[in-house]
């Protein structure tokens, strides 16, 4: 058959692809951004890469002889606008598209929608299922709570909070009760249903064995990590100092935050296992889930991370905009060394940032990661997927990857941290053996100016210091 699957570049969208390729199908994968794709070569044949973005209501590159699509889109980690607007939007131009395919059936990706109040995201996410409903093709929803998998959002922050407070004093939210799911079980649900005429027409409600409150699931995790934790929950902690909590203490970002403290305020149970009897489909349960996760992390194989899926939080266009870096009008910091030992030096800079730190000054580099967070940025907190890969559209600190080549030697990233104008910091080994580091900066106004001059002494020490020890060691 053929499928067609937005947010392929997404945390389900990377996971469900290899298995949909598997099973035989060609697959369309719809991207906003090809510089961020990356697959296999010996799967290529079985995929279409198409670059469309659903918030545009032109969409007459995609193609019209399919026999099923993956609703895959969401919009909750927004730093600017209306996510339920940009929902509401895109799902009318795909139905508008879709309605012009040979498409038997849509299957979404939903949340748990059982309680009469819900939080934006929620209501958000029922509002796209009556956008999506058509009499031109058959509507299959699956509703899930809390996915839980080695980079999934939900699974860092659980992560974030054991590992790095001994002692919480935690929002009364942590009461509430929710019924996470493996990522694993949601990828067989979503291959369970797809043009089983059982399914049409249908919302499903999926998750694991297990009814747990937020508390338990962070007592559960430390079990399984051996970690000895106390948890206090107060009732004086308000949505906003939840939100700021959650921001600082964990990874996300900011508008995830608020949008996350919202819906766990709201209980995400199923109403029935309709789908796990009719699929033969068998759960495991959440301490597996959390085991299976460190398995994957621990071997280095994890699939898809939530920080590499999301969109640049300092633009809204894609990374093609940014790989060709300004020459007028910026201010330049170059430095070059001699290499004798080119390997070795391609393999420190791929291994950058993260876990291993930027080479020199890094208690300064998490200073300023730590000013990045407080006036509402990155941080340095989301390091980075995998030790020693890099591709285009990953996540590194408070940088973002915008074209990583280790034949020829090139290494480009752009700044997400809050500043004032843009900046990328290049790496490139030369024909010659001679090692460029160069740093670019494009100022917004004065500003900028004075920030670059403010950043000088900063440069001097930790950019001289950085390329030195990444020819060294």
């Amino acid at each position: 058959m053929r499928i067609l699957l937005t947010g392929a570049t997404g945390y389900v969208g990377k996971r469900l692809l290899p298995i949909l390729l598997q099973q035989g199908h060609t697959v369309i994968c719809c991207v906003r951004d090809k510089n961020r794709f990356r697959v296999d070569e010996h799967l290529r044949s079985q995929i279409e890469v198409v670059e469309v973005d659903f918030l545009e209501p032109q969409l007459d590159n995609l193609p019209k002889n399919i026999d099923a699509a993956y609703y895959l889109i969401h919009s909750m980690s927004i730093a600017k606008g209306d996510f339920e607007d940009l929902e509401s939007t895109s799902a009318k131009n795909f139905k508008r598209y879709i309605e012009t395919t040979t498409a038997e059936q849509v299957i979404y990706l939903s949340g748990i929608v059982n309680e009469d109040k819900l939080s934006k995201h929620l209501a958000s996410r029922k509002n796209v299922e009556s956008v999506l409903a058509c009499k031109q093709y058959h509507l299959t929803v699956l509703r899930a709570g809390i996915i839980v998998g080695s980079g999934s959002s939900s699974f860092e922050i659980i992560r974030d909070l054991s590992e790095k407070l001994p002692v919480m004093i935690a929002p009364k939210w942590l009461n509430t009760r929710c019924q996470p799911i493996a990522i694993r079980d949601v990828i067989s649900y979503l291959v369970g249903v797809l043009h089983n005429e059982k399914c049409y027409d249908t919302s499903f409600d999926i998750g694991g064995p297990d009814i747990l409150t937020y508390e338990e699931m962070l007592q559960q995790y430390c079990h399984v990590r051996g970690l000895k934790r106390w948890i206090i929950t107060v009732p004086v902690m308000t949505p906003r100092l939840s939100s700021y909590w959650l921001y600082f203490v964990t990874s996300i970002s900011y508008p995830l935050a608020v949008n996350l403290v919202n819906s766990m305020k709201v209980e995400v149970i199923c109403r029935n296992d309709d789908l796990e009897k009719m699929l033969q489909v068998h759960p495991i349960r959440y301490k597996d889930s959390i085991e299976l996760a460190f398995q994957k992390i621990e071997q280095n194989l994890v699939a898809s991370s939530w920080k590499d899926s999301f969109s640049s939080s300092r633009t809204d266009r894609t990374l093609s905009a940014f790989i060709e870096v300004p020459k007028f009008g910026c201010l330049k910091d170059e430095k070059s060394l001699k290499v004798t030992d080119p390997k070795k030096v391609i393999d420190n800079i791929w291994a950058i940032g993260g876990g291993r730190g930027w080479y020199y000054g890094n208690r300064l580099w998490r200073f300023r990661g730590f000013l990045d967070k407080l006036f509402g940025g990155v941080g340095l907190r989301r390091g980075r997927t995998h030790p020693t890969d890099l591709h285009a559209g990953d996540a590194l600190d408070f940088w973002r990857v915008l074209f990583a080549d280790k034949e020829s030697g090139r290494l480009l990233l752009f700044a997400e941290m809050k500043v004032p104008g843009e900046a990328w910091l290049e790496f490139r080994l030369d024909n010659e053996n001679v090692l460029h580091q160069t740093a670019t900066f494009r100022p917004k106004g004065l500003l900028g100016r004075m920030y670059w001059v403010s950043a000088l002494p900063f440069h001097y020490f930790v950019f001289n210091g950085m390329i030195r020890n990444i020819v060294k060691k």
